[in-house]
Parts: structure tokens; C-alpha cells; sequence
């Protein structure tokens, strides 16, 4: 017996939809009331969070605590499943900060159940300015295995996916002994020749991270990395739509480029986003300001340190602003993702119960969320 419905209309197609829940799972789909005026969605999937709400992954006091907070904080924004993402650091603040998510997710089920595994996000990336973005430079280094299977041991193989640049010379090798283990491995913060693109992807990489970003501020015309990673149909891209990262023109071709069934939102978002414009200090990029549009600088170079706004931001935006429809941006929010942490995000019988209504303010550009199911049980229960 079903015990309990949930009602909204599909962003894809505008029809009401009446959704029956029973022990976690979705078990029907039938049309719902005619005058719903909320939407109805899995709840969102963000392959890229740092932090969120002051809450901070890549702080020297990260600890279980912080991943329980921010997990919750993230929930009232509609994501329901993220990837922790670590950036670059020593091995052991590596380890320290994999440990807390390690632990958060065997005391609290809210975790366990949002968070399927860890992203990390570097060491292995460029040491050029621009590439590296706000990663520290000096804690960069080459691909090293031997190091990747200590973060594993430390961990309880909790890290899933991993962000590398192609440029060094053991990346192929390396690319293709983490795909072999099942893990994703990602291309970003990058200056590798369009060669060692198609190489990576011959090794195993199938995303690329936040592309478009994490390169240097001059390029080829052509050929060059970007174009290169557009055209590989095996590597599915990553996006921050957040109006900052990428211009609207740029996501739009780029998306018209790789196509929405290869594409992805991504927030990318780290401790100061959602807080009130000002100057903070964090772990990334160091001193930085948040302006009220949610642009996310550091103050001694004016490079983006991450982002200031959450995915469903990036949602409203990329759909407010033209870039694609509401149903497109919904699916590169949920389903897309979904496929890299075991096929989730989908409104299917069977399927887990994950659900978000909301509604979208057509003049801020903004999106409410009116309220967040977690295996067909509402948040806060």
C-alpha cells in the first residue's frame, strides 16, 4: 500500500504528475491536480561541493561534525546526493579531511545516505597560474598511485572520483589504473595539449571538471584543450552556470556543442557561498569576497575561488537566462549526474523516493524550495 503522495508539475514536460511513495522507494506515476503550480523533481545531485553555508571541507578543522552540517545545509537547497569534494592540499590533510568524511557517514545516516563517495580534486593538476585556479601551488604534485591507494586505506575506499590534468607524463598510466578500480576520474585545471586530452580519454577519463574554467585566461584559437574536450563524445562535462564562471553565450554554445545528454550542473560552491557579501578567509583561494551577485573572488588576483551559490541557482540561471529550458537544466541537475553514483536522479518506479518541489521567481531569477523528501520521508521528518 502506498503511503504517501507527493504532487507537482514535470519541469520537462509541464504536465501535473502525482507521485506515490512507499518504504523509500517511488512506486507510481500518475497525473496529479491540473492546477499544481509547484515543480516536481529528484532531488538535486552536485558532483562538486567544497563547502557551503561557512561550513568548510578543506579547513584544517574539518571534522564529521562539518560533514553532518553541511550535508543539511545543503539539503534545504534541494541536493539530496553530493560528492565532498577535496581539493589540493598535503597527503595528510588529504587523508584528515577523507577520515571526517569517512566517519560522518558511519554515525550519521542523513550522510551515508547523500553521500555516495568523495571527489578529489587535485593534487595532480597544474602548477600554472590560471590552470590552478585557487589550488595551492605548492602542494602540487605529479600522479603518484602509491599515494592514491593510502588515501583508499585511510578512508575505507571512499574516494570515488579524482580531478587530474593529462600534461604529466605518468598521467595515462595513472588515468588507467584508477579506471580499472571503477573510479571516475576526471580532466580539469589543466594545460595538456589537445593530444593528451584524447589520450586521458583513451585511458579511461570520462568527465571533464567544470570545463571552460581552470584553464589559462589565453588560448589558441585552435586548436586547443577546450574545443578538444568538446569534441570527445567519451568525456561528459561538467558546468558551473552560475553566471560568473561562464558566460551565458559560452554555456549555451557549449552545451549546443557536447549536447545535453553529456552535460552537467555542478555548483562548485565552497564555504562562504550562501552567506552575506563581504570578506572572508578560507581554505580556498585564501582572502576572498563575495559580492552580492554571488561572484566569488580571491582579493589578491581577482581569480574565481569556487563559487558563491548553490546548484539551484545555477539552475534558475541557465534557464532564466535562456541557456537551456527548464527541463534540460533539471536533467543536467539530476539524471546526468546521477549516472556516475549509481543511477540516481530519475522519477521511476523503483526508484529511491529523493524528491524536491520548488518554484522559480521569474523576475529575481531565483528558485524557492518549498520542500525535500529523503527516501519518501520529508525534511526536516
Amino acid at each position: 500500500m502506498i503511503s504517501r503522495y507527493i504532487s507537482g508539475r514535470d519541469p520537462a514536460s509541464g504536465r501535473s504528475l502525482r507521485i506515490g511513495v512507499e518504504d523509500g522507494e517511488i512506486r507510481s506515476l500518475d497525473s496529479g491536480p491540473a492546477d499544481e503550480s509547484a515543480w516536481l523533481s529528484p532531488g538535486f545531485i552536485d558532483l562538486q561541493v567544497n563547502g557551503y553555508g561557512g561550513w568548510d571541507l578543506n579547513a584544517d578543522t574539518v571534522d564529521a561534525d562539518v560533514v553532518s552540517a553541511l550535508a543539511r545545509k545543503l539539503l534545504a537547497t534541494g541536493v539530496t546526493t553530493f560528492l565532498p569534494t577535496i581539493i589540493t592540499a598535503s597527503e595528510e590533510q588529504i587523508v584528515k579531511a577523507l577520515r571526517a568524511v569517512a566517519r560522518a557517514r558511519q554515525t550519521d545516516s542523513l550522510v551515508a545516505h547523500a553521500v555516495p563517495f568523495v571527489h578529489v580534486e587535485g593534487p595532480h593538476i597544474s602548477a600554472e597560474d590560471g590552470a590552478r585556479g585557487a589550488h595551492p601551488r605548492e602542494h602540487v604534485r605529479p600522479p603518484d598511485l602509491p599515494e592514491f591507494e593510502r588515501w583508499q586505506a585511510a578512508s575505507g575506499n571512499l574516494v570515488g572520483m579524482v580531478t587530474v590534468s593529462p600534461h604529466w607524463e605518468n598521467a595515462a598510466e595513472y588515468i588507467s589504473a584508477l579506471a580499472a578500480k571503477g573510479i571516475v576520474v576526471a580532466i580539469g585545471h589543466t594545460h595538456a595539449t589537445p593530444a593528451q586530452i584524447h589520450q586521458a580519454a583513451d585511458a579511461g577519463a570520462r568527465l571533464s571538471t567544470h570545463l571552460g574554467n581552470g584553464v589559462s585566461g589565453q588560448l589558441p584559437r585552435h586548436p586547443n584543450l577546450i574545443w578538444a574536450q568538446l569534441a570527445d563524445d567519451r568525456l561528459t562535462a561538467t558546468f558551473i552556470a552560475d553566471g560568473h564562471h561562464l558566460p551565458a553565450d559560452t554555456l549555451k554554445v557549449m552545451l549546443r556543442a557536447k549536447g545535453v545528454e553529456r552535460s552537467i550542473l555542478i555548483s562548485d560552491a565552497v564555504a562562504p557561498a550562501g552567506m552575506a557579501p563581504g570578506t572572508y578567509h578560507t581554505s580556498i583561494g585564501g582572502r576572498v569576497e563575495l559580492r552580492a551577485d554571488g561572484r566569488l573572488s580571491m582579493m589578491d588576483t581577482g581569480f574565481l575561488a569556487g563559487a558563491g551559490r548553490p546548484l539551484k541557482d545555477g539552475i534558475a540561471q541557465a534557464a532564466g537566462s535562456h541557456v537551456c529550458t527548464l527541463g534540460d537544466a533539471i536533467r543536467m541537475a539530476t539524471e546526468n549526474p546521477g549516472r556516475f553514483v549509481g543511477n540516481r536522479g530519475v522519477l521511476r518506479p523503483g526508484a529511491r523516493a529523493d524528491l524536491v518541489r520548488f518554484t522559480l521567481d521569474a523576475e529575481e531569477g531565483g528558485m524557492r524550495i518549498l520542500s525535500v523528501m529523503i527516501e519518501g520521508v520529508e525534511w526536516p521528518a
